[in-house]
């Protein structure tokens, strides 16, 4: 199964976050990496990330910047680094290091505050929202009905899942 994930990354020109550690990435305990994350495989050895760091979808990773190559025959490289317990956004570009307890979004990646308080405005706005339960998910094959009533209950607003 192992060979099989592996070879539908490198069909979407993607690796495993096996394979870069294999290179010499280095990843903490609990990383979690969604979908369409890239992670520089051209010198994934210049990588760490700490424990507890969450990649939303689409984050790049990148430790190198080619626009040199053509003016200076060089490409400029330098390491990235991750702290502990950090949540890179969606669409997010990283190209230099991030501190620990921190939360990162944008293109380039920038610090929007700590994970502390992300947390506790999200919890805040979690008290006056509506929650939805895992049935309403495509894991628990959500109803016509249930789609429909979450569509209308989150309009003009948002909403957590489980």
């Amino acid at each position: 199964m192992n060979y099989l994930k592996e070879f539908i990354y490198r069909l979407r020109g993607e690796y495993t976050t096996e394979k870069l550690m294999k290179m010499g990435m280095q990843v903490g305990k609990n990383f979690k990496r969604l979908n369409g994350v890239i992670l520089d495989p051209a010198h994934c050895w210049l990588i760490e990330i700490g424990d507890n760091v969450t990649l939303a979808p689409r984050v790049h990773i990148l430790c190198h910047d080619a626009s040199t190559k053509t003016f200076l025959n060089y490409t400029k490289i330098g390491r990235v680094t991750i702290g502990n317990n950090v949540v890179i956004g969606a669409n997010s570009t990283v190209t230099h290091d991030v501190p620990e307890n921190s939360v990162v979004v944008g293109s380039p990646a920038r610090v929007i505050g700590s994970l502390d308080e992300y947390l506790n405005k999200e919890r805040n706005q979690m008290a006056a929202s509506p929650c939805y339960g895992e049935e309403y998910t495509l894991r628990q094959n959500v109803s016509y009905q249930k789609r429909q009533q979450q569509k209308q209950e989150l309009e003009g607003k948002i909403g957590y899942i489980d």
